[in-house]
């Protein structure tokens, strides 16, 4: 039964792949695109009032996108807030910020920052268990462009000697 199942594999995955790689043919046998991709209404000129909308962005105007904690004792937690302005001309969201690594937590604001308004990205980090120069990553991704920012921390951490 199961070299059976086995055999019918490769004919399987051979109709999927041919299936996928249909191309419509013109009468003199040239393969034709489908209109739909040429007549995108997101990206079709058409000089309308919505034009104008799609030309509205927000931009990240950070402080800084990096920050050095200097030389901090190993199991310490350290925060810094990154402020950055929108200085874009539409509401900037952010979708979400992600750490390099668990030591690292991020902490953004969540509501829309309207254009010449502020926001933050907190970030923490625990030093728990590293040693040395550390260097710890936040990405952001938004509706700015491009999507992503990246927000970098780093430390001398600094392990504690022992007692004799």
């Amino acid at each position: 039964m199961r070299k059976s199942l086995l055999s019918l594999l490769p004919i399987a995955l051979f109709v999927v792949l041919a299936a996928c790689n249909q191309k419509t043919e013109s009468s003199d046998g040239e393969a034709k695109l489908s209109p739909d991709i040429v007549n995108n209404p997101a990206t079709a000129n058409s000089g309308t009032a919505a034009d104008a909308d799609a030309n509205a962005t927000p931009v990240f105007a950070f402080e800084t996108d990096n920050h050095e904690f200097g030389v901090i004792q190993q199991g310490e937690k350290v925060s810094y807030a990154f402020k950055f302005k929108n200085s874009g001309n539409a509401p900037l969201v952010i979708s979400s910020a992600s750490a390099s690594c668990g030591c690292t937590v991020p902490e953004y604001t969540k509501t829309p920052i309207a254009p010449g308004e502020e926001g933050f990205i907190n970030v923490t980090f625990d030093s728990a268990g590293k040693s040395g120069m550390t260097s710890k990553t936040v990405t952001i991704i938004a509706n700015t462009i491009p999507n992503t920012k990246v927000l970098t921390i780093s430390a001398d951490i600094q392990v504690p000697k022992a007692n004799s």
